[in-house]
């Protein structure tokens, strides 16, 4: 089971919801043990309507990156086979948050595309 921070969490719905109706994307980072994610962290990509893409060029050298999160501006929170085929680009943990961008709108999934528990804490 993945930990992630209330504030990180509440980082990732504000930037979904300023996004809207565009797709966000952004990556996730842990700096602390126990599979924590504590950071949301953009870099230089592109938003669109129905796809979100990372310049892979911008993409920090950061060993502390484990994963990704996006927004879906429809009511899906499951990972399109465009999703899935892009997760182990980017590490082994990913969110997707859908429409109404709330903490109930929030899956992760593996870099395979298989559900996993997540909590979230102080």
């Amino acid at each position: 089971m993945y930990l992630i921070k209330k504030e990180t969490l509440e980082m990732i719905i504000h930037a979904a919801k300023n996004t809207y109706p565009k797709e966000f994307i952004g990556l996730l980072g842990s700096r602390l043990e126990n599979n924590v994610i504590d950071e949301l962290i953009l870099t230089h990509s592109e938003y669109g309507n129905s796809t979100s893409s990372i310049y892979m060029d911008s993409k920090p050298v950061d060993n502390s990156i484990i994963g990704s999160v996006h927004s879906h501006p429809t009511n899906s929170n499951n990972p399109s086979d465009e999703d899935i085929h892009s997760f182990p680009k980017f590490g082994k943990i990913h969110l997707i948050i859908s429409y109404p961008f709330n903490i109930n709108a929030i899956k992760m999934f593996d870099s395979k595309g298989k559900l996993v528990e997540f909590k979230v804490i102080q």
